[in-house]
């Protein structure tokens, strides 16, 4: 089991995960409804995002290596199987999110380019951006409502002393 000083390190990357998840989804939602604010706030957003996105597989990692230790030491547990069950579909969510926030920032960088262009007859790249910025905002939501589905989960199971 992965710990620091004998404390699993499950509960450090899950912190990281439930704090950065929220602050991507709630930023990029800022952005995907304020096109102006993309210029200045693309990598601001990006970064958060891209570190949010990365501690899922960390967490989870560390999370499955817990949850071993656990069932060798108390055998297993519904809780804990259920928060590991809501942990496994944050990924595939968080992988999407990302990637939406990515394809955001792409299509409204050139959508940018096309305004400056002055075309009024060509206005792809506007569409694009105003269906992936639909995206963004569905998939913020998603991300978030599991994200917290599954930190309740964990923390229901550790204050009820089924993790202790």
């Amino acid at each position: 089991m992965l710990t620091i000083d004998g404390i699993p390190l499950h509960p450090l990357f899950v912190h990281a995960v439930v704090v950065l998840l929220p602050l991507a989804a709630l930023s990029s939602v800022a952005i995907a409804l304020v096109p102006s604010w993309r210029r200045r706030y693309a990598w601001p957003v990006l970064g958060v995002t891209l570190a949010g996105v990365a501690a899922v597989p960390v967490a989870k990692e560390a999370g499955e290596d817990l949850q071993a230790s656990l069932a060798q030491r108390i055998g297993p547990n519904p809780a804990i199987e259920a928060h590991a069950a809501l942990g496994d579909m944050l990924l595939p969510l968080a992988l999407g999110f990302g990637v939406a926030v990515i394809a955001l920032l792409v299509a409204g960088r050139l959508a940018d380019r096309e305004r400056a262009a002055e075309a009024p007859t060509t206005k792809t790249w506007r569409v694009i951006s105003v269906v992936v910025s639909v995206l963004v905002v569905l998939l913020a939501i998603g991300t978030t409502v599991q994200t917290v589905r599954a930190g309740h989960s964990g923390s229901s199971a550790v204050w009820s002393g089924i993790g202790s």
